[in-house]
């Protein structure tokens, strides 16, 4: 699995982008989080920030362990969730879990061996209407097959992405 590939300077860099203003704490911890290699925040970048921007280490973390979309430890450099909500559930949800899990070798929360997928569920992200779905960035994917799941998981893979254009949930 990748490891963070952030320095200090790099940090530092991207929490004078927003000023060291501390109301932008978010955004930073996304940013240092996108930029990781490793879709997390490091500790050692969450003290950093804790101490650049003068708040306390406990509300880094708060936000961290809050938010469904940080991590503190190493993920994939795709983070697949797929939506558990009840809508999603009586439309197949646990068939897509064991579609992914069989495509990527992986069990619900791992990562694969090459740091490229890590597997997931979240709670509603409003497509019900096309249930089930997945999230894999920021595209929603509806009406998943197993050849579905199949195409995408080859096309994040191989780094194709008219396929995932032609796959994902049209706002």
């Amino acid at each position: 699995m990748q490891q963070d590939q952030l320095s200090e300077g790099q940090v530092l860099k991207i929490m004078e982008k927003y000023d060291n203003d501390a109301q932008q704490l978010i955004a930073v911890l996304l940013d240092i989080q996108a930029e990781s290699g490793a879709n997390y925040v490091d500790e050692k970048w969450a003290a950093l920030t804790a101490r650049v921007l003068n708040v306390p280490l406990s509300k880094i973390y708060d936000i961290l362990t809050f938010y469904a979309m940080f991590s503190s430890v190493p993920r994939g450099e795709y983070v697949i969730e797929i939506c558990k909500s009840t809508p999603c559930h009586f439309t197949g949800e646990p068939e897509v879990i064991g579609w992914f899990e069989k495509i990527l070798g992986i069990k619900m929360g791992e990562t694969t061996l090459d740091g490229k997928f890590t597997l997931s569920t979240t709670c509603c992200v409003g497509a019900c209407d096309v249930g089930p779905v997945a999230k894999i960035g920021d595209e929603v994917y509806g009406n998943l097959t197993m050849e579905k799941v199949n195409t995408l998981v080859r096309s994040y893979r191989e780094g194709l992405p008219s396929f995932r254009e032609a796959l994902a949930c049209q706002n």
